[in-house]
């Protein structure tokens, strides 16, 4: 009697290619040659973007100048003060030629670049001190402000933009949507004068403006009391737009195939939220941050004007009304630099992050 053996069914195995070419759990391809491509990517973008940054730094440079040069204010009179109307016209002759006021405006301009070249932001008419330590006093109390109140917001609209986004028809989501479009609406000043007018003149809880009290010195503790309320009107004025976001990026990713292949699989609640939607979402929500800094300094300027907090917007108020020139041009500067980085940072995160945004980058 003979013995048939059947065949083997062959056991399909999986390779190490195999394994590799295979897109992670959030849809993206995380193959070597794929990451290098990005990685090639991420960097031809920002060195285009720093090359087209030089030009745009000297083009807003002439314009601050130029600009500054058509004012109907006379930066001797900022200076001066109540002794303008004192003085003979040769201490005004002389006080324009010590403070570089006798020369045209390219000229001025000229010189600023070069003692940049040199590293000298130059003297602060205003502030009667070298504008390099102006900015170093004044720069802690402005990105402490600035960047406690951007990640509080960025934690805020993603954590709360998963939740509404899972139910965009329930009440919270539509009172939240509400409230951020009111927000949204709302000036920063008005929402800054407001919360003075109740927490601080009405309740007394905290105080108006300022970072200490008079003749105190700076103190951890005064400043985050003096803090609060310019910290909640900043934070406030970031967080419409990014909760927003983070909504509409949830309502898809939801609807997604990714995301119903995981129910199909008993996934839900808690788990598909924190393990499939969110991180589907969030990305484009953290690559929105950067182009929030040029709304972020502006309402920065205002809420420290508004509370007198002892950041660079004062000072860049007060360089403006007087024309300080070296410290109107270095605030400017830093400023659309801050804004340039961003929106670069920005946008390679969106090409490091979404393979479809490479492929046309």
């Amino acid at each position: 009697m003979t013995r048939t053996s059947t065949p083997a069914t062959p056991t399909s195995r999986r390779t190490p290619t195999d394994d590799a070419a295979e897109p992670d759990a959030i849809g993206v391809d995380t193959t070597s040659a794929s990451l290098r491509r990005r990685g090639r990517i991420v960097g031809r973008l920002l060195g285009r973007r720093a090359l087209v940054a030089i030009p745009t730094l000297v083009l807003i440079s002439v314009g601050i100048f130029a600009v500054a040069a058509l004012s109907p204010f006379d930066p001797l009179v900022a200076h001066l003060g109540d002794a303008y109307q004192s003085a003979t016209e040769s201490q005004r002759a002389a006080v324009r030629t010590a403070q570089g006021l006798d020369v045209s405006w390219w000229e001025a301009w000229w010189r600023w670049w070069t003692a940049l070249a040199h590293g000298d932001l130059g003297w602060s008419s205003t502030q009667s001190r070298a504008v390099t330590d102006v900015i170093a006093q004044r720069l802690p109390f402005t990105l402490g402000l600035s960047f406690a109140a951007l990640g509080t917001a960025a934690v805020v609209s993603i954590g709360l933009g998963a939740v509404i986004g899972m139910r965009p028809g329930g009440l919270l989501a539509r009172s939240c949507s509400a409230l951020a479009v009111l927000a949204a609406s709302t000036p920063p000043f008005v929402l800054s004068l407001v919360m003075v007018s109740v927490f601080s003149v009405s309740l007394g809880w905290l105080p108006t403006s300022g970072a200490r009290l008079p003749g105190d010195d700076y103190t951890v503790g005064g400043i985050l009391v003096h803090g609060v309320l310019p910290f909640v009107a900043l934070t406030v004025s970031q967080v419409p737009w990014l909760l927003l976001s983070m909504r509409d990026a949830v309502i898809d990713t939801a609807a997604s195939d990714a995301v119903r292949a995981a129910r199909s699989r008993g996934i839900d609640g808690r788990r598909l939220v924190i393990g499939h939607v969110a991180p589907m979402s969030v990305f484009p929500t953290l690559a929105l941050l950067g182009t929030r800094l040029p709304e972020l300094i502006a309402g920065a300027a205002i809420v420290e004007t508004v509370f007198g907090w002892p950041g660079l917007a004062e000072a860049l108020v007060d360089s403006a009304a007087a024309l300080d020139f070296s410290l109107l041009a270095a605030l400017t500067m830093g400023s659309a630099v801050l804004v340039l980085i961003g929106s670069a940072l920005s946008d390679a995160a969106a090409v490091a992050i979404d393979p479809r945004v490479g492929m046309t980058a």
